[in-house]
Formats: structure tokens, sequence, C-alpha cells
């Protein structure tokens, strides 16, 4: 049975993207991105839990990060997990996760300048990895007109 290795994140980017342009002319962003849930406790006090995620975008996606990803900007994000092992100096075994972006969105309002957020161009928005030099607005997501609940689902429970 073949598994399912698949992360959907919304968040807030935790620093502007680090781009490194490669000799190979392959472009990688690195980025941070923080994910915030809020619960009341028993006693009624309101707790918010940060998680920080690793992620790893390349070429089409890391030149449109690069553009108009910046520090708080709210991206939707769709990707798979990934992990490196390796030794330190000191012979210690070392595990990182990331996670690597296969697509994503630009969230939130646009600037006060018209521009898409982060940036000055109104043709950014969605970067997928299938269509890597290719920006799409966020308006082209799907909609699902506003009734979530149609009473029609399939699922068995």
């Amino acid at each position: 049975m073949a598994g399912v290795n698949k992360v959907i994140l919304v968040g807030n980017l935790g620093r502007d993207p680090e781009v490194r342009h490669l000799e190979s002319g392959s472009v990688v962003a690195n980025v941070t991105l923080a994910t915030t849930e809020a619960y009341k406790d028993r006693n009624g006090n309101r707790v918010e839990n940060t998680e920080w995620h690793d992620l790893e975008m390349w070429d089409g996606q890391a030149k449109v990060a690069e553009q108009y990803l910046r520090k708080g900007s709210q991206i939707f994000v769709e990707g798979k997990i990934k992990s490196d092992t390796w030794q330190d100096e000191q012979g210690n075994n070392r595990k990182k996760v990331r996670i690597r972006v296969l697509s994503f969105t630009m969230l939130g309002s646009r600037n006060m300048d018209g521009g898409a957020p982060g940036g000055n161009s109104s043709n950014a928005g969605q970067a997928d990895q299938s269509t890597p030099n290719k920006a799409q607005p966020a308006a082209s997501m799907p909609s699902s007109g506003g009734n979530i609940d149609d009473g029609e689902d399939d699922l068995p429970f």
C-alpha cells in the first residue's frame, strides 16, 4: 500500500526569504513559517501555541518568494515532509526536517500601492511547482460559494 506525504499549512513568514542562486541556474528560497493555534484551557484562559516550520521553495516558486514575500506575509502552503540526517563534527547523529513546498498562495490584503502582498505587482499570488515560472492571482482558487455544508458528502461517518 502506498503512503501519503502531504502537508497543508497556513501561517505567517518569520523572516524575509533567504534566496540562493546556484551555479546550476536553479534558485532556492528558505523561509520560516509560523502557524499558531488558539484554544481555551480548563480555566477559560486563552492559550496560543505557535509551531515553526522550515520551508524550501525551488526555481519559479523561489523567484516569486524573493520578489513578493516578506516577513509577516501570510501564505497557504501545500507540500511534503523531507528530512536530512548527518553526523556533526563531534560524531552526533543530527536530523533536520523541512517542508518541500509544492505550491503556495499568498493570502492577506493588498498593499496600499495596489501591489501584491510584499510587492508591487498584481501578477503574483500562487506559485505552483507544476508551472514554476507562472504566477496566478489568489482569486483563481476554487471557492466553496460560502456554503460549507451542503449536506451531500460521501464520507462514511
